[in-house]
């Protein structure tokens, strides 16, 4: 495959993605995110790698344009570090939305491409399980129906998968447009 025709079925398949994204899931978690705003709930993002990035600039997009406090708890690389060398990486965002005494109001919004699994990503599976017993929603975009995230969230996006080989990309691709689709779709609900 020569350079050109690798673009164009990637941005082929990218405009396949973007058709097949459930719709009713994003309205879901729009209405969702609507209540936690109401309600002056605090939205956590979580994830690794690509997903932690995608969650910081989420924690921007959703305070600035949607009005909705939010920590991304990948930010504060000390906090981070130190939960991770004293108690084990396996705790660390668990550890934190205890910190912030995550509640009934708040709301847990996860950026990956497994969903978290006992085995790969289990930080994601005892932050969920926490958000469970403190009665958070669960929020979720995720490449994989498989995981732990897509079968607990409250509302979860799972991206369309044309390609197993670009799983990742496409997904975290689509973690960024459905950041903005939501952060949008609040501030102009809210005007």
């Amino acid at each position: 495959m020569d350079t050109r025709e690798y673009i164009a079925s990637y941005l082929d398949q990218t405009a396949e993605i973007a058709k097949g994204i459930d719709k009713d899931s994003a309205a879901k978690m729009v209405d969702i995110l609507s209540e936690i705003k109401a309600k002056k709930g605090r939205v956590f993002f979580v994830g690794v790698g690509g997903g932690a990035g995608t969650g910081s600039h989420s924690a921007n997009d959703f305070n600035k344009i949607a009005g909705i406090h939010t920590i991304c708890l990948t930010d504060n690389a000390s906090l981070l570090t130190a939960l991770t060398n004293d108690e084990g990486w396996e705790s660390v965002f668990k550890r934190q939305l205890e910190m912030q005494n995550l509640s009934g109001n708040d709301c847990l919004f996860i950026y990956s491409v497994g969903g978290g699994t006992e085995t790969l990503s289990s930080n994601l599976v005892l932050a969920i399980n926490l958000a469970k017993e403190r009665g958070a929603k669960i929020l979720g975009v995720v490449g994989k129906a498989t995981g732990v995230t897509a079968k607990e969230a409250d509302a979860c996006v799972i991206v369309p998968c044309p390609d197993p080989s670009r799983i990742t990309p496409h997904t975290e691709d689509f973690q960024m447009v459905i950041d903005h689709l939501l952060a949008n779709a609040l501030c102009q609900i809210s005007k």
